[in-house]
């Protein structure tokens, strides 16, 4: 090997000295390389003078890479300590096509310049320069920890590429079940060829739902039930919270609950791990798969991490499906009661919260049938929306409930409202208010009916009279549950058969909207909407007011509207 056999030297810089400068190296490549004699001197013209030519095979010693020459012919001249360490089979003398390494042997043959390669257990990156006697120098360089980082670089950020779909796809399911089949369906074919999730047993009963990997194609998912003593053992151990240490039989266990598309498989390997919840496991998690994928700790950790996701779904879906029967529940009992059917009069309501997701709202209706046959009506309106203002409605409601048992003129009713209010917000510092209109209707012999009206700062009734027109009633009154003894208004009015009575909030008179997007829709308005409208059902009139008042919004943004109607039908059935 000469000097033209290592790269970046230059053999005339004058640089490169050996330890002992009173002998001459003695030099041998290979079979075929030229050798100096003890005592022999070299030329010495294109040397500084007292530098002697360097022994390369040191300085190949100490290369990084690994260094194999080869001659013209293919046969190799030099083996380097380091390309002995990397490839111990390949010796000088030999051709390199017929090298036991079949990788190397192969590039040499086709005469490729760059490859990788495994040899002994061992990454190796061999690469080919061409040298100055048409013989060629073969760098050996040891990748293996560098492609170990790399690989371990690449599945780390797969895994937290899979945990962040897993978050994204879990995110949208609010209920328990579909949580469930979405998380079954994710952990295939990333985590496993069938997966079962286990949830935590109700009333004696675990339900189960299972993806299985179905070809090419997204995992087909199904369900059932086991009864709780009908659960692997080693289920029911990751129910507990406990992660199973024995995995032999978890395959048997697996095909023994009719898990697995077919039989037990002797070359099939299973995992299972409790899915945690907020206080104890939602379930259990079991994974099985072939065993050409055996789980290292990476997969082992990918495994709970999915299994934690899993779980922070389901809990917030348990949680979601418990509060969502809270509130329906609750909305129940705080939704307006509809009218009950009275002799000779026809009743009609119409309804729509400010909060589109609620049922429920400020505004309030309702009757009640007195023990002379008469009937307690009344429509109101408390401050606020909402939750809040719904509870508050509740309250007045049950107030109502129980004063009208005892009190059934409209005016004193109204007066022993506005006391409980004003000590029931008093005591825990609400200062709510409420407008309310309350009557007491009455069917007359001759088809009509008499009605009495009090008025606690609501907006005044209209009456729908029997030629078309639209009078608006002279109710006034005062706020209830802000002062003591507020001047409460009355009215004694009698309607003939046909004509309706209408109370409505003032979600509908204060919508805004129109051709100019912020006017009010205004009492007049709605008077003029409603000329002409006598004949109509008292079902009908109260949809046609909320329909007026929804036709004029511009936006979805608008207060509680209520509407109730009472109509003089003369006895008609």
């Amino acid at each position: 090997m000469t000097a033209t056999h290592v790269r970046d030297w230059d053999p005339g810089d004058g640089r490169i000295s050996t330890s002992n400068p009173g002998r001459v190296p003695t030099r041998s490549v290979g079979s075929g390389g030229p050798s100096t004699d003890a005592g022999a001197v070299p030329p010495r013209t294109h040397l500084a003078a007292g530098v002697f030519p360097p022994d390369w095979s040191e300085i190949v010693a100490h290369f990084r890479e690994g260094l194999l020459v080869c001659a013209p012919d293919g046969v190799v001249q030099h083996v380097s300590p380091g390309a002995a360490r990397l490839l111990p089979t390949v010796r000088p003398g030999d051709a390199l096509t017929a090298s036991a390494v079949p990788e190397l042997a192969a590039m040499a043959t086709t005469g490729e310049r760059d490859g990788d390669l495994t040899h002994a257990g061992r990454r190796l990156r061999v690469r080919r320069v061409p040298l100055g006697d048409g013989g060629s120098g073969w760098y050996v360089e040891d990748v293996t920890e560098a492609v170990e980082r790399a690989d371990a670089l690449l599945a780390e950020q797969s895994r937290s590429a899979f945990l962040a779909r897993v978050g994204e796809k879990l995110g949208n399911p609010l209920h328990p079940d579909r949580a469930a089949a979405a998380a079954t369906r994710l952990a295939v074919p990333t985590l496993a060829d069938v997966a079962v999730l286990v949830l935590a047993p109700r009333a004696g009963r675990a339900g189960w739902f299972r993806a299985v990997r179905d070809g090419a194609g997204p995992a087909v998912v199904d369900r059932g039930v086991l009864a709780v003593g009908g659960l692997p053992p080693a289920i029911e151990q990751a129910l507990s919270g406990a992660e199973p240490h024995t995995v032999d039989w978890l395959v048997e266990q697996a095909a023994g609950a009719g898990w697995l598309p077919g039989p037990a498989e002797p070359d099939r390997i299973a995992r299972v791990v409790p899915v945690p919840g907020a206080a104890a496991p939602v379930g259990a998690l079991l994974v099985t798969r072939s065993a050409d994928r055996p789980f290292d700790e990476g997969e082992e950790a990918l495994l709970r991490a999915f299994a934690a996701r899993a779980g922070a779904a389901l809990t917030t879906a348990v949680l979601y499906r418990e509060q969502t029967r809270v509130a329906d529940t609750l909305q129940a009992s705080l939704v307006p009661v509809e009218p009950v059917a009275t002799p000779g009069l026809r009743w009609g309501t119409a309804y729509r919260p400010a909060q589109a997701g609620l049922r429920i709202g400020g505004d309030f209706y309702g009757t009640h049938v007195l023990a002379d046959g008469g009937v307690l009506f009344f429509l109101g309106d408390v401050s606020g929306k909402g939750v809040e203002a719904a509870v508050f409605t509740g309250q007045l409601r049950q107030c109502l409930q129980a004063l009208r048992r005892v009190e059934h003129d409209p005016a004193r009713l109204l007066g022993l409202l506005n006391d409980a209010l004003l000590e029931t917000t008093q005591a825990h510092g609400q200062g709510r208010f409420a407008t309310m209109v309350v009557g007491v209707a009455r069917s007359t012999p001759d088809g009509g009916a008499a009605l009495t009206l009090a008025g606690g700062g609501h907006l005044p009734p209209l009456v729908l009279r029997a030629s078309g027109e639209v009078e608006t009633v002279p109710l006034r009154g005062m706020l209830i549950g802000v002062v003591p003894d507020p001047r409460i208004g009355r009215v004694d009015l009698r309607l003939a058969p046909g004509e309706t009575c209408l109370l409505y909030s003032d979600g509908v008179t204060e919508a805004r909207g129109g051709p100019l997007g912020g006017e009010m829709y205004g009492a007049e308005r709605l008077v003029e909407a409603l000329t002409g409208c006598h004949r109509m059902p008292a079902a009908a009139l109260a949809e046609r007011v909320e329909q007026l008042a929804c036709d004029w919004l511009t936006d979805g943004d608008h207060d509680d509207i209520a509407a109730l109607t009472v109509r003089a039908d003369g006895g008609a059935g």
